[in-house]
């Protein structure tokens, strides 16, 4: 049996079709009207995946992604309504991996799962010649481990926070497009790019001192983003 994907769905028809096409691509699903339907499916039997509808009866989606991030990492993936791209951003920022803009493609959405569950699965998007530890500044990032500090700290991060640093330490000093980012680092051929938007300052609040002033993870005008180590202080009594 595949990997067992929850998908909460209140339109009827709408979770008919969500829930065949991902039998059909091989998942155990199990279907759930409303939030507390979902908690109590999740708790029941942990899924692997959540396919998570924003606008639900009773608790809302936020709510329900809230409290199952409080009993363990679930990937979920949001279904938002055309044109609520507040919704879009807070989803992602109380921790949704990724969103679907209603209405959508059934095999839109069975790709996107396929996708967060490799990218869950798999190992860090890094260049194969990078070393296994990767630092900058006061970061240091264990790839093998998956453990992240910050002076020393560990540093929670989610999968694609992680994977998105894990690009960016691995490449210093290098420009990259928000296209480049979600093809390198997510394996997406096609979405809205203000997912790595979202996701960079999401970054920038973890391991920026004042994320309005990033110094670290810096904006490229007109391309994209680039991480910028800090450069050393010269050592005392050294030539300048």
């Amino acid at each position: 049996m595949g990997s067992r994907v929850l998908v909460v769905e209140d339109d009827v028809t709408v979770a008919e079709v969500v829930v065949t096409y991902l039998k059909n691509a091989g998942y155990e699903v199990e279907h759930a009207p409303d939030g507390q339907a979902a908690l109590d499916a999740a708790a029941r039997a942990w899924p692997d995946l959540v396919v998570l509808d924003l606008m639900l009866p009773g608790i809302d989606g936020l709510e329900v992604c809230r409290r199952l991030r409080t009993t363990g990492a679930v990937p979920v993936i949001m279904l938002t309504a055309l044109g609520s791209e507040n919704d879009r951003v807070v989803g992602l920022e109380v921790g949704a991996d990724d969103y679907v803009t209603k209405p959508f493609s059934p095999r839109e959405l069975t790709l996107r799962v396929q996708s967060v569950l490799r990218r869950v699965a798999g190992p860090p998007p890094v260049h194969p010649d990078a070393p296994a530890v990767l630092t900058a500044g006061p970061i240091r990032m264990d790839v093998t481990a998956h453990r992240v500090t910050l002076h020393g700290e560990p540093l929670a991060l989610t999968t694609r926070e992680f994977d998105l640093l894990a690009h960016l330490l691995a490449h210093p000093g290098q420009a990259f497009t928000r296209e480049e980012l979600m093809k390198t680092v997510w394996g997406w051929e096609f979405g809205d790019q203000s997912t790595v938007t979202v996701h960079v300052r999401r970054l920038r609040e973890k391991i920026e001192p004042d994320p309005a002033n990033p110094t670290l993870l810096v904006t490229v005008w007109g391309v994209g983003y680039r991480l910028d180590p800090p450069v050393p202080a010269p050592s005392e009594g050294a030539p300048a």
